[in-house]
């Protein structure tokens, strides 16, 4: 009797892993994958609002597209609250620091629109209020669907529970500018199941979000991928000799690693509009290693599947570290086997003298890598900082085999497009 997935034509490997021999290979600050220092001078793209998770219009074969030779990005978006009394100091001064992180909570999908693929103009909300169905909206992927401008904005609907959802709508155009109509009725798609992927009820800490859809370019499949953590109730998990790889003598011992459990997920549409899906076992597991695979996303170059996603140093299990920044790993064909990049994963961190300059960054088939700033010292001794909630300078990747090469730098938040769409 064939399962679900081979009745799709699927048909799954074991997830590949992501070892702690792997991690052990992380090495910050080489200068082939280490983010430049951004300057505590940059600009902020709107004094109103923060923004953090950027995400570029695009269709399903992941090429960044304008309209209309309007480039547009989504962002995950929070006010400003410069006269709030809640985050007023005891001198009655703004205290940004904890405006900043307390963002999440009001997270909202705000959109921008540019002529230039860069220097942003400000559109507002995606959705109107009320229309998501839960408190927050966090990332995922907005994809222009045809020439007739409609778009399907897959994100996470957040509190109560974690459900992907997407929401349609249209982009218009004009010569002054770009406006967003419809986005009116949100579709919840999936959950974690507790089986595959780990619930709320088994892990307080755990997460399920940030859905990005593609289409295969071998079997022309519509698939999409998102970040979880491995089923199991929290403090369950073994790390075993193959999670933990080939190490050297002395580094057996790996703590509570136990509770790093990320994983890359994945789903198998069953119908062509992507209204219907099938999840499937993870494409990679970092149990042991780290607790967040967030933003997982493709760059399909040279016949290869290159799997990125973005993680902390605080996500770090016992006894291996690494910056915060993006990771990759490769493979042959969608199901893997994936090996990491640069033999660790690690692709592009950020420097030790400034750890928490930049954050989510996202990698373009054109090679180019978006971020936004979140903070920068101020000071020799790191003390002081500057919070961000903006577009980071873009930084230039070169993908060759099984290696990544920092290459260039570019103007704050520059996105351009890699092909236009004329709507009819």
């Amino acid at each position: 009797m064939k399962t679900n997935t081979e009745k799709f034509g699927v048909t799954p490997n074991q997830p590949s892993l992501w070892t702690r021999a792997d991690a052990l290979k992380v090495r910050a600050d080489d200068p082939t994958t280490t983010q430049p220092l951004v300057s505590a001078d940059f600009p902020v793209l709107n004094n109103d609002v923060f923004i953090w998770d950027t995400m570029p219009l695009r269709d399903l074969d992941g090429n960044v597209t304008s309209v209309d030779g309007w480039s547009v990005i989504f962002t995950l978006t929070a006010d400003r609250h410069p006269n709030d009394p809640q985050y007023l100091d005891e001198d009655g001064n703004y205290d940004i620091l904890r405006d900043w992180n307390d963002r999440h909570g009001r997270a909202k999908m705000y959109y921008w629109f540019s002529r230039t693929g860069k220097n942003w103009e400000f559109g507002g909300r995606v959705m109107a209020e009320g229309v998501s169905p839960t408190a927050r909206e966090w990332a995922g992927t907005p994809i222009l669907l045809n020439d007739r401008g409609e778009v399907d904005l897959y994100y996470t609907a957040v509190t109560p529970g974690a459900t992907i959802v997407k929401v349609r709508g249209r982009v218009v155009t004009t010569e002054h500018g770009v406006s967003m109509v419809g986005f009116e009725k949100v579709k919840p798609l999936f959950e974690a199941d507790g089986k595959m992927y780990q619930t709320e009820a088994q892990n307080a800490f755990w997460g399920f979000r940030d859905p990005w859809p593609f289409r295969d370019p071998n079997d022309g499949k519509l698939y999409m991928l998102f970040e979880g953590n491995v089923a199991g109730e929290r403090g369950s998990h073994k790390v075993g000799e193959a999670e933990i790889g080939d190490v050297p003598p002395g580094y057996e011992d790996v703590g509570n690693s136990r509770y790093q459990t990320a994983c890359v997920g994945i789903a198998v549409a069953r119908d062509a509009d992507g209204d219907d899906w099938e999840m499937l076992p993870p494409l990679l597991t970092a149990v042991g290693v780290n607790d967040q695979t967030e933003r997982p996303h493709f760059v399909f170059q040279d016949g290869k599947y290159y799997l990125f996603t973005i993680s902390h140093t605080f996500t770090y299990g016992d006894g291996v570290t690494g910056p915060d920044g993006v990771y990759g790993f490769v493979a042959d064909s969608l199901f893997g086997p994936y090996v990491p990049l640069n033999g660790s994963g690690l692709v592009l961190g950020n420097p030790s003298s400034q750890p928490f300059q930049t954050y989510s960054h996202y990698v373009m088939p054109n090679g180019l890598v978006t971020s936004f700033i979140d903070s920068v010292p101020t000071d020799e001794t790191g003390t002081q900082i500057r919070v961000g909630g903006t577009e980071a300078p873009t930084v230039g990747l070169k993908i060759k085999g099984q290696q990544t090469f920092v290459v260039a730098e570019y103007d704050y938040g520059y996105i351009p497009p890699m092909l236009d769409v004329t709507l009819k």
